[in-house]
Parts: structure tokens; sequence; C-alpha cells
């Protein structure tokens, strides 16, 4: 399950890849847009400038923007980034794995074979998607939305 943490941090990511090429972009705007409260959003966008994929912007017109192209940054890598676990189960999870209680020996255990292809084809997946798939995919509905008005009118 993704953390809260790994949630908000995809949403303001997302809210700057959404105004990429538009200047930095205030912090309480991004809070007040994202419903993130601004200490948490603080520490995530210091987090993710610390890793070069934010820039953050001094004085009266700071802010922050992508400091990659939103293409260039991937769902899969946010979440590492933020040590969220795609994993389902624990005896799953890469980079925490913990057996699971009250369970079979992990050798035994039909379930952790099904979640560990469901992460890694989860994994595969959400390091082919950007940031950018999301505004496309909006678009996207916004001309079949308008396609079905037009043959529904």
């Amino acid at each position: 399950m993704l953390s809260q943490k790994t949630r908000y941090t995809i949403r303001a990511l997302q809210h700057l890849a959404d105004n990429w090429r538009k200047g930095p972009i205030r912090l309480d705007a991004i809070a007040e847009a994202q419903n993130i409260p601004r200490k948490f959003l603080t520490v995530i966008l210091s987090e993710m400038a610390r890793e070069g994929v934010v820039v953050s912007h001094r004085g009266r017109d700071g802010g922050y923007e992508l400091g990659l192209d939103p293409v260039d940054v991937r769902y899969g890598d946010i979440i590492r980034l933020t040590r969220g676990s795609l994993a389902l189960v624990p005896c799953a999870a890469r980079n925490a794995h913990e057996a699971c209680n009250n369970c079979l020996p992990e050798a035994e255990c039909r379930l952790r074979g099904l979640m560990l292809t469901l992460r890694d084809e989860m994994a595969a997946m959400l390091d082919r998607m950007s940031l950018a798939d999301p505004i496309q995919l909006e678009a996207s509905f916004a001309e079949d939305a308008e396609e079905s008005l037009i043959e529904a009118g």
C-alpha cells in the first residue's frame, strides 16, 4: 500500500507537471490545490529538491517547479524515492521484506508467488508511466467526451 507521504508527493509533483514551464509555483498554492498540509509539503518538496526532481526558487517570485521534464519523472521512481512499497504483503516487498504473521513458510506459500508477480508487473507499469502521461490521458478523455456529445447531439 502506498504511504500517505508517497501519495502527497505524487500529487504535488503532478501539480508541478500540470504547470510545467509556467514558472515557479508557491508552496501555498500547491498545498491548497492538492489539499496537502503545508508543513508536510515543505518536507516533501525539500526532499525532492535534494534528489533533483524539483527546483526551489527563493524570493518574492519564488516557489517550486520540476527540475526535470515531466516525461523523465517516472511514477516508479517517485515511489522508490519516498520509500513507498508496491507490495501488497510484507513478504513480497523488495526493500522492506518481512515474513508475514500467521502464514506458511515462504517457500510453501502460493499467495507469496502471486504477490511477487503482481509487484513486478506493477513496478514495470509504473516505470513506463511518467508525470506527462496523465496530462495526455486527461486530454484524451476530454476529446472522447466531446466526441460522445457530438454523436449524441
